[in-house]
């Protein structure tokens, strides 16, 4: 690099060090930042509404964007400059960064941190399926945690499917099941609205009831989940230069939607909103076509959140003496029959573990803000902000460390805040 990194705007310009072997387009770039990024937490944000206010609400849902726009460009700049540097050639893993700035702690702290927010995402997926089985099949008896446990089984059989290319349609269908419920809720608003019961003034725009301030943060952070894709998505485009704007485009779109079918679900059900929205719904057909494709396609997708559980998991077995000897001729893709069915027999554990830790969850609101105000916002603004104070912090100008440290103190605030409301309840 003959540009010096105190000779550019940070995160504006990104330095010309990395190649460009990727091969997705602009757009193709943008459909996989939503893919990524929007999932089942969007069907919460009503019920965040209701608990902060729609005003609040929205203004968390903006400031929850922006901060993680910007921390997932810090962490692209972060590996730009140890690829500059060469001291971590190739790509470069949300481990590697926290090997490179903490030693081996900041390696075991980032992928707890990623172990723990990809079971956290498995068990609201679970918690997820559960609730809305359980509206939909009522009068026998069965509880949340029963339909859960009946999961069990598929789940540990498609746990076992080799090839996650097998899932891509059933994650695209998901997505689509997601969309069709935020227009069925969009159709019910204005449905009431026409029809005389909904009543602007009964909906208030800030909660007197400031614990209810950092459940909606937690909710908004988890709602924009997939930050452990960053890197694989910048490094995915053929031009890595325009990955900001693509990025920001994306979000916009998003975060703009986000809003927008918050504000439209409170106002709709106001204190009835539901902290899954899909559950204030009308039992029509319709509705239970919807709520019924939802569940069909997290049953499907819910592999796809485990495997990278599966593989530290796994990758932490083969180190163990007992575990290699179960190798054909010590080559470590070729397992013996006893390691194959070791292998299953470990999948299968973690799926009843994760149904267990389900079964206790008392709701997907307040799990998901759970999830959203710790690990989230670990992974989403603390980590980021310290790798780029610690790499590139002698380079910055004061007003951008301080930026840096505003969002770490932030960060580490709604982590300790939001999970101390979230467990006394709001």
């Amino acid at each position: 690099m003959e540009e010096k990194n105190s000779d550019r705007i940070p995160l504006i310009n990104p330095p010309p060090s990395t190649a460009t072997d990727g091969t997705a387009s602009k757009l193709q770039t943008i459909g996989n930042i939503i893919v990524s990024i929007v999932g089942t937490g969007v069907l919460g944000l009503p019920f965040a509404f209701r608990i902060a206010g729609w005003l609040a609400g929205s203004i968390g849902v903006i400031l929850a964007g922006l901060a993680t726009y910007y921390c997932m460009l810090l962490l692209v700049q972060c590996r730009d400059r140890l690829a500059s540097e060469k001291e971590l050639p190739g790509t470069t893993t949300y481990g590697d960064l926290g090997y490179r700035c903490l030693g081996r702690p900041g390696r075991y702290l980032t992928e707890f941190l990623i172990f723990i927010s990809q079971c956290g995402g498995s068990v609201a997926y679970l918690v997820f399926i559960g609730q809305n089985l359980a509206s939909i099949v009522k009068g026998h008896g069965l509880t949340i945690a029963s339909y859960i446990f009946l999961l069990v089984p598929i789940e540990i059989a498609l746990s076992w499917i080799g090839s996650l290319s097998a899932f891509a349609p059933f994650s695209i269908f998901a997505d689509i099941c997601n969309v069709l419920a935020m227009g069925f809720v969009v159709k019910e608003d204005i449905q009431q609205a026409i029809g005389g019961d909904f009543l602007f003034r009964d909906r208030k725009a800030i909660t007197d009831n400031i614990g209810g301030l950092p459940f909606a943060g937690g909710m908004a952070v988890f709602c924009f989940e997939g930050f452990g894709m960053t890197l694989a998505l910048e490094a995915s485009m053929k031009e890595r230069r325009t990955f900001p704007k693509v990025l920001a485009m994306a979000f916009t779109w998003i975060t703009l939607v986000y809003v927008l079918f918050g504000i439209f679900g409170y106002m709709a059900y106001g204190d009835e909103t539901k902290d899954i929205i899909t559950l204030n719904l009308p039992k029509n057909w319709t509705a239970i076509a919807v709520q019924i494709g939802l569940c069909l396609g997290l049953v499907f997708t819910f592999p796809i959140m485990v495997h990278p559980v599966n593989e530290i998991l796994e990758g932490k077995l083969k180190k163990k003496l007992w575990l290699q000897k179960l190798h054909d001729n010590d080559a470590e893709s070729s397992l013996t029959r006893l390691g194959k069915f070791g292998i299953c027999i470990s999948r299968a554990v973690l799926v009843i573990g994760l149904a267990v830790l389900a079964s206790f969850v008392p709701g997907f609101g307040v799990f998901a803000s759970l999830v959203g105000s710790t690990v989230c916002a670990l992974i989403s603004f603390v980590l980021p902000a310290s790798f780029h104070l610690t790499l590139l912090g002698s380079s910055l100008s004061f007003w951008q460390k301080a930026l840096d440290f505003c969002i770490l103190l932030c960060g580490l605030l709604l982590a300790a805040y939001g999970t101390y409301n979230t467990i006394v309840g709001v």
